[in-house]
């Protein structure tokens, strides 16, 4: 890499971005903010996002408010405190406060409904008002061939696309993996999960009214591989549930994430659960089931002029809430490295210094992750380093400095001198 540091011109770059999920518009958004033409290609037409709930936890939150993002129009809850319940009788067994968050970590932390945040980034990503141009997205184009070192896409409806660089983005069964040359290696876990719904007027129709005015994640089990995890979203409306079994009790193998059930049968999934979710259960909507499988780390996430992003470099279990933040994480690395700051790096030097960057702090919160599928002290919030040395906690996710780390990064492999010392350092 060279030497200098020295300002030049900030190149306007013409970057494409497979997949138009919350990853994919995430990095549309940082790299129009730094300036960038951008393109999203996504596969079918946009509005595919299912789900329910997710937290984003300062270290995802921070870069919607770098972006300029208007948070609260995709109606999140502000969360305020960690709740766990004994598993039978419901009473709160633990309780971890949030109230000093913001100043502790600089933002609050969100709780939205999958499709109420997946809209709006849409939304700022296209939006002709905001800096930088905006992302352009092209729907049925779904890739099927791409040259890393070329940047040259192929589409199935017959496009080409040639980029100065490529995000994929396309999600935890990504088809550009393999284009990079990277074969995932993937088993079944031992647990499966169903997610729910319930509206606020059913909830008080029911006498649940406080599991919607909690601002809070509350947990039942989660010591093993039976866990509830129940929060608000958007603005209060909404209840969301995941819900962890045994995958031996009713052996699903069918893939995807977006198999129907019904409330009967997730109630009875869970015969000695507090009878205030069982009822919850019997009224849920939106049920849908799916089996869960650990993915190994990938060697790498960057080939020529692309990289990975998201759940197509990093699928994670969801027991950390974080696999939103990390890929939020990554297109803010993204939009980082290709700002005016860092414009003296070529292109391939960016991304070899965001896969640098952005691998190890991954794949150490997807170990993480998997471990705390059945061991709740393990999740951030309950975690705490005086249990065990090494063990994930909510200071070192939380209070991550992502630019401080990326200028150490680039003055490491720019400047000869702090590299040797680098190097000199690392021996025994």
């Amino acid at each position: 890499m060279p030497a200098t540091t020295e300002t030049r011109p900030a190149p306007s770059y013409n970057i494409a971005i497979i997949g138009s999920g919350l990853g994919g518009l995430s990095a549309a958004i940082a790299l129009r903010r730094a300036g960038h033409h951008v393109t999203i290609y996504e596969r079918h037409d946009f509005g595919g996002e299912v789900g329910a709930s997710l937290s984003l936890a300062s270290n995802g939150s921070r870069f919607l408010q770098e972006w300029a993002v208007d948070i609260p129009s995709a109606k999140p809850v502000v969360l305020r405190s960690l709740i766990m319940h004994d598993w039978s009788s419901g009473d709160v067994s633990a309780r971890y406060p949030l109230g000093d968050y913001r100043e502790r970590f600089g933002t609050d932390y969100n709780n939205f409904h999958r499709i109420d945040l997946h809209k709006h980034l849409k939304d700022v990503a296209t939006a002709e008002a905001g800096q930088g141009p905006p992302a352009q997205l092209r729907v049925w184009h779904k890739a099927v061939r791409l040259d890393p070192g070329e940047g040259k896409i192929a589409f199935d409806n017959g496009a080409e696309a040639v980029h100065d660089a490529v995000v994929c983005a396309d999600g935890i069964r990504s088809q550009m993996r393999e284009q990079l040359g990277i074969a995932p290696q993937v088993t079944p876990s031992t647990s499966c999960c169903y997610r729910c719904i319930i509206s606020t007027a059913k909830l008080r129709q029911l006498g649940l009214q406080e599991f919607a005015d909690n601002s809070a994640i509350e947990f039942w089990g989660g010591k093993g591989i039976d866990k509830i995890v129940m929060s608000p979203c958007s603005n209060h409306d909404v209840v969301s549930c995941y819900c962890f079994y045994p995958a031996e009790k009713n052996n699903l193998k069918e893939d995807g994430w977006n198999i129907s059930s019904t409330g009967e049968n997730l109630a009875a999934t869970f015969p000695d659960l507090d009878e205030r979710l069982r009822l919850l259960f019997r009224a849920a909507e939106d049920i849908k089931m799916w089996r869960l499988y650990n993915h190994e780390p990938y060697p790498y996430w960057v080939s020529g002029r692309c990289c990975l992003l998201g759940d197509a470099a990093h699928p994670m279990m969801p027991d950390q809430s974080q696999g939103a933040c990390m890929a939020l994480e990554d297109a803010g690395a993204l939009g980082i490295l290709f700002s005016a700051k860092y414009a003296h790096l070529s292109i391939p030097e960016k991304l070899q210094l965001y896969e640098l960057e952005r691998k190890p702090r991954a794949t150490r919160v997807q170990e993480s992750s998997r471990r705390a599928r059945t061991d709740i002290t393990e999740r951030i919030g309950w975690s705490s380093a005086n249990d065990r040395l090494g063990k994930l906690t909510i200071e070192e996710v939380c209070g991550y400095d992502m630019h401080s780390h990326i200028a150490e990064l680039v003055e490491r492999f720019t400047n000869p001198s702090a590299r040797s010392a680098a190097n000199d350092a690392q021996q025994p």
